[in-house]
């Protein structure tokens, strides 16, 4: 279906305790020994009560010494949302584009979308030196900004309107990409972000097929 002269939406959604149960940074500290700190990072960011950028490279520094085998341990752990696969299939049965963009990492969420047949994937990249994780974020965190212009581009490259857009989400550095779409979900989200959003749904993700932006 070509996107320009069909009604298609653009769907755009967020990985970690979106499409996926769990948050991937957390996994990987679990093979690191350092999931608990992690942990408590992740949620005080996934509130906005710290700096996005900030807290990943200080839960990324954590990892440091991972070999990159760890990837393949943590995509073994990894369960999607239920409802998830469901979503996506509808989505691309209209021939509607889904793309995900995350603050996790492109080390997990490709596999993870390929799985899906999804092809628009933009998520931070992890440093590794001899065939292990250095600790660092390689080349521009993806933040809060970084998600919205991600979903703006999309749309331009497709030819799909922003009021065509739909942006799903759970936690702060979301926020961004739900205010730009024009139907910003908060699913199973944080405070912050369910009050933010254009609506808040909570359960199984296919339960955003009930909205209105998707009845056509």
């Amino acid at each position: 279906m070509d996107t320009r002269t069909a009604a298609a939406r653009l769907v755009v959604m967020d990985v970690d305790s979106t499409l996926i149960t769990g948050e991937v940074v957390e996994m990987l500290a679990g093979h690191a020994g350092s999931r608990p700190l992690v942990a408590q990072i992740t949620e005080r960011a996934m509130r906005g009560e710290i700096d996005f950028a900030q807290s990943l490279r200080e839960r990324v520094a954590t990892l440091a010494g991972l070999p990159v085998s760890v990837f393949d341990d943590v995509l073994a752990e990894v369960e999607l949302t239920p409802g998830a696969v469901e979503l996506v299939a509808e989505l691309q049965g209209r021939g509607w584009p889904v793309g995900l963009v995350s603050g996790g990492f492109v080390e997990v969420a490709r596999p993870l979308a390929a799985r899906l047949g999804i092809t628009r994937v933009h998520a931070n990249r992890l440093e590794v030196r001899d065939g292990h994780l250095t600790g660092r974020v390689d080349g521009p965190v993806v933040d809060r900004a970084a998600k919205a212009a991600t979903l703006t581009a999309w749309a331009l490259e497709l030819g799909v309107p922003m009021s065509r857009t739909v942006a799903i989400g759970d936690g702060a550095n979301d926020l961004d990409m739900l205010a730009a779409a024009d139907t910003g979900i908060a699913f199973n989200a944080k405070p912050v972000v369910a009050r933010a959003a254009d609506v808040a749904v909570a359960g199984r993700l296919d339960a955003v097929l009930a909205l209105a932006p998707f009845a056509g």
